[in-house]
């Protein structure tokens, strides 16, 4: 690879850093960027990349952050974006230069995937990172023994305390990078003819880059199905044990960086401070558990607490734009597109940003205090058996509060598919947009009394379909672990980093970057389905909408000023009956009858797809209900005069409220969430299984609820 020239300032030099997890490389990666990030995604996988600019005395370098891996043993998706990378066929993207963080307490470590990265011949340069814990824990390390012996530069920093960080640009700028030879021979481990076949097919300058693609090369996505072939063929031909053959490298290995290590790290183990003491209680198999369900209700109590007051305000703001674009634009389509359309549209985008922010933030306080990883070893033998995953713990808790940012955080997760199920699954947990549906129809149906002298039997309600969410997550799960298919092998290592305060700098980043994600990425989609959602609400077949209008003007004129807004607010449901919306309700009302629902619950179940809350307001404005809209009161008493036109009984019902309380359990009734989804998966193909399945099971669920209880 041509060497890049610091005099070239119009060129882009691009730089990879990579690592192990908690090594401090998000910390380095926010230093030389700043707020010059942008996050996107490797085609094939669900991995986000994250690229940053630096600019450094005139010169632009773009700094792509690679996942955490401790080889380049490409086991999950987040590796084979390592090994796809660094091994890039095309050089138009592979990095002209990279940067490998090394834990400076765990050197071992480290020095496995750097003199892998030497092996590969990329031009490296090494970073001993967290010099002043070392420094505490008596850790003396010879960086010049460890240049000798593998000829790569080495830079030691203090990343949490910003030392050293300044000469790690300096050291960019001058390009001072290098590709030693070779530190493992692989020709010793793997036949001369069989790497010079893969080295002359593919181009490859090194033995090791045709180990990897040998090795590798039928797992990833990014090969072609031809070269696959090709490399298949050669191993059936050769029949050569490549599994025996990584078992190997990594015993020759390690063999030779023990012995570096021997040489060039000096440990004091008798004055290294222990954390244990802490982790007696965190990973407890009592305390520990304990102490994290109050940590979570700590956080979720702040997220509501907080969130509450932004929240209120971004809907007002959003609510005062809608009316003054109303009131300051002349009446026609186009006004009413952007009161009712656009601007409510934005406005459920934005008001999520509080929640989102806040959450992120208390996980990345929790990550990088290092309890999070204390979270994940602790929780991972209660979610395995159900097909997820340690991690899997905080999406789902964090659904209970809102589903979007449960699902994001999901993205944590290496293995694809216990993050898939996920993703699939945290839906179902009770969200708080489930509320007032669940307010208003066991205010409907529950008695308000005590059983057993302090059980209230609303509130017992209300806690049995937060625990019908659990149960739908529980068997769900297990379903999807015995359909989902992958090559990826499911284990838990996971390291207990030392505790450490959290970087302010970094938690504010990561708040900032989630919010923009989520407005930039699942914004569009939102507001897209918020503009189809207001014209199938605003218009229907001309000549019915204009009967209804002909109508209503005749009968204000005739009005008194008294008897006027009850009218307007008939007129409203009238023309929503009619409209395009309100046709698809008449429509579905054969298939949803046999749940006990008419076709004015079917309108409500669909503009209610916008967001489950909007369930109260679409039956508010159906059933005509003069006032304020969120008077659940006023909403009851109109619910309990519904009947059906053809026998007269009662609609809403003890059967039909516990039917509907159960479809909004289960049912994807959120468009926001399905946006985060599909952002997510980087497609539209989970997002609409997942919308069936969901729809599948709540439709089931409520029908066999409503015959029970008729």
């Amino acid at each position: 690879m041509a060497e890049v020239s610091i005099q070239n300032v119009d060129q882009k030099v691009r730089i990879a850093i990579i690592g192990n997890p908690n090594v401090g490389k998000s910390t380095i990666f926010n230093h030389l960027t700043g707020l010059r990030q942008k996050i996107g995604n490797y085609p094939g996988v669900t991995v986000d990349k994250k690229i940053g600019t630096m600019n450094f005395k005139g010169q632009t370098y773009e700094i792509i952050d690679l996942p955490g891996t401790y080889s380049l043993f490409p086991n999950s998706e987040d590796e084979i974006i390592a090994h796809r990378v660094l091994n890039q066929l095309s050089t138009k993207v592979k990095p002209d230069y990279v940067l490998m963080v090394i834990d400076s307490t765990q050197i071992s470590r480290g020095l496995f995937l750097a003199t892998q990265l030497i092996d590969l011949g990329v031009k490296l340069t090494l970073i001993m990172n967290m010099a002043d814990i070392a420094t505490k824990q008596k850790i003396s390390i010879k960086t010049f023994e460890i240049f000798k012996e593998l000829g790569v530069p080495i830079i030691t920093t203090d990343a949490r305390g910003a030392k050293g960080l300044d000469p790690l640009k300096e050291h960019i700028y001058s390009g001072n990078f290098s590709s030693p030879s070779e530190f493992l021979r692989m020709d010793e481990i793997v036949p001369v003819d069989l790497l010079e076949k893969v080295r002359t097919h593919f181009g490859f300058e090194n033995n090791y880059q045709a180990y990897q693609m040998l090795r590798f090369g039928l797992v990833d996505k990014a090969v072609s199905a031809e070269d696959k072939t090709f490399i298949r063929s050669l191993l059936d031909e050769v029949g050569f044990d490549l599994e025996r053959a990584q078992i190997e490298e990594t015993r020759i290995r390690y063999e030779k960086i023990d012995r570096l290590v021997q040489k060039s790290v000096k440990t004091d183990i008798v004055n290294r401070p222990k954390s244990n003491k802490w982790d007696k209680v965190f990973l407890h198999p009592v305390f520990g558990y304990l102490v994290f369900a109050g940590i979570l209700l700590l956080i979720f109590q702040a997220i509501f607490a907080w969130s509450s007051v932004p929240m209120d305000l971004i809907d007002g703001l959003f609510a005062n734009i809608s009316g003054w674009v109303a009131g300051a634009l002349p009446e026609g389509p186009l006004t009413s597109l952007i009161a009712e359309g656009l601007v409510p549209g934005i406005g459920g985008v934005v008001i999520f940003i509080p929640q989102i922010a806040l959450l992120f933030a208390f996980l990345a306080i929790l990550e990088d205090t290092g309890y999070m990883s204390r979270v994940v070893f602790l929780m991972d033998r209660w979610m395995r058996p159900f097909g997820l995953h340690g991690k899997s713990i905080v999406p789902l808790v964090s659904g209970v509060a809102c589903a979007i940012p449960g699902v994001m955080a999901a993205r944590n997760i290496g293995n694809w598919k216990e993050k898939m199920i996920t993703i699939m699954v945290t839906p179902l947990m009770s969200c708080s947009a489930r509320l007032p549906v669940y307010v208003i129809l066991i205010g409907l149906t529950v008695p308000d009394r005590f059983v057993i002298g302090f059980v209230n039997l609303q509130a017992l309600a209300l806690l049995g379909l937060y625990f019908l969410g659990v149960i739908g997550v529980l068997i769900t799960s297990f379903g999807l672990k015995k359909i989902l298919k992958t090559e990826e092998k499911s284990f838990l290592m996971v390291e207990l980093p030392s505790y450490r305060t959290p970087r302010w700098k970094d938690v504010l980043l990561t708040m900032y970057n989630k919010s923009k994600t989520f407005v930039v990425e699942a914004g569009k989609v939102i507001l897209a389905i918020s503009i189809i959602l207001w014209v199938l609400a605003s218009y229907g077949p001309p000549s019915r909408m204009d009967a209804v209008r002909s109508e209503g003007e005749l009968r204000i004129a005739q009005a008194t000023e008294e008897e006027i807004p009850e009218i307007e607010a008939e007129i409203s449901s009238q023309l929503l009956e009619n409209s395009f919306i309100g046709i698809m309700g008449r429509t579905i009302e054969p298939v949803i009858k046999p749940l006990g629902y008419d076709w004015k619950i079917g309108i409500a179940l669909i503009t209610s797809f916008a967001a489950r809350e909007v369930f109260v307001s679409t039956v508010a404005t159906i059933y005509s209900i003069e006032g304020d809209v969120e008077d659940d009161l006023t909403i009851r008493e109109k619910l309990e005069q519904q009947t059906w036109p053809d026998t007269g009984e009662k609609v809403y019902t003890a059967a039909t409220a516990f039917s509907l309380m159960v479809f909004y359990a289960f049912a994807m009734q959120c468009m926001s969430t399905l946006a985060v989804v599909y952002r997510e998966t980087k497609g539209w193909k989970w997002p609409l299984i997942q919308t069936v399945y969901m729809t599948a099971l709540a439709y089931i669920s409520a029908f066999a609820v409503y015959q029970i209880f008729s």
